[in-house]
């Protein structure tokens, strides 16, 4: 019997490659499983799905909240911007206003929704004006928990937790006010703070460092952990990271989105009679710091602390109460409920 001969070319293209022969393509390595695609498809997932940021600004009118947020976002993303009415009268009650807008930036979709707090401050008596801002958070948490407890839940829920708040300090040079001490201690157990010192340049740099330092001491005498909280860093690369971030807070910020020309460049910047001061340089100001810490290299971490520990805290407190009202409307006593949960 005569063998079968098989043609060259009807041999598996891939033989030749699995075992590093000469077939005219790359030399495949065995010992690569493939892991790291799952990197590609979460891109992927993301992209189509698009991100959501939710930023609530607060402090009395006149500091720049909006002017800030459209130099963020580089377009005009504030309520102001947009619901502009001529000239604003300050309310005589804190009033919460959310705007929110669908951004693209090279293929990524992000719905970002500003949450305005006109009131704040601006009263004779801002005696627990911090209220109805805590009332807002919470009331997103409970909007979020409802849904994630529904039965027949949907497969994405919307979320319109706030996730961060950017607390704008009067640039007095001196140090914290009664208010911003009572609120941001009060809400820093419920969203993440980022403080700010509003329109920096109207100090110099002497008083700018001095006031960032005073600031700093009143936020440790007061026991407020503003993010990012030194609680929750992951690892020590995560600790280096954040440590430099902390020893910048507040960050001393310029807003504009006004466009000069300068030395041959288009910058964001204030024109004064000395000079144009410019928003994106750090010499001039931090804003950028704020910038990368929000945008470019925390967004997701921010998020990730308002889901996990803050959104946490009140769905556990929510649901302790729930099975506390439950076992007391079904005549449990209140200590075997305890030594059940314990």
């Amino acid at each position: 019997m005569s063998e079968a001969v098989v043609p060259d070319n009807m041999m598996s293209p891939a033989v030749g490659g699995l075992y590093g022969e000469k077939a005219g393509g790359p030399v495949v390595d065995f010992s690569y499983v493939g892991i790291d695609a799952i990197l590609e498809q979460m891109r992927r997932k993301a992209m189509k799905q698009g991100f959501e940021l939710n930023i609530m600004v607060v402090g009395q009118s006149g500091l720049g909240k909006s002017t800030l947020m459209n130099t963020l976002f580089k377009s005009k993303v504030s309520r102001k911007s947009v619901l502009a009415t001529g000239q604003e009268k300050i309310p005589k009650t804190i009033e919460i206003k959310s705007i929110s807008h669908d951004i693209e930036e090279k293929g990524v979709r992000m719905k970002l929704t500003v949450i305005d707090t006109p009131g704040f401050g601006d009263q004779i008596n801002n005696e627990n004006c911090w209220q109805p801002i805590m009332k807002f958070i919470n009331d997103q948490y409970e909007a979020y928990l409802q849904e994630e407890i529904n039965i027949n839940r949907k497969k994405r829920i919307p979320d319109s937790r706030v996730h961060c708040c950017i607390y704008f300090i009067p640039p007095t040079g001196h140090s914290l006010r009664p208010l911003d001490v009572e609120f941001m201690r009060r809400l820093s157990k419920v969203v993440n703070i980022v403080p700010v010192i509003a329109k920096a340049d109207t100090l110099t740099l002497e008083e700018r460092d001095f006031f960032k330092k005073k600031i700093r001491e009143d936020l440790r005498a007061n026991g407020i952990d503003v993010y990012p909280q030194k609680e929750f860093d992951e690892d020590t690369e995560d600790r280096m990271i954040n440590e430099k971030i902390r020893e910048m807070i507040p960050f001393a910020v310029v807003g504009s989105d006004q466009e000069y020309q300068v030395n041959g460049r288009r910058l964001l910047g204030r024109k004064t009679k000395w000079g144009t001061i410019e928003v994106e340089n750090i010499a001039h100001c931090e804003f950028a710091y704020l910038r990368d810490l929000l945008i470019r290299t925390h967004m997701q971490n921010i998020k990730d602390i308002t889901s996990s520990i803050h959104y946490e805290m009140y769905r556990v407190r929510r649901l302790n109460e729930n099975n506390t009202v439950v076992a007391h409307a079904n005549g449990i006593p209140e200590h075997h409920l305890a030594a059940h949960e314990m």
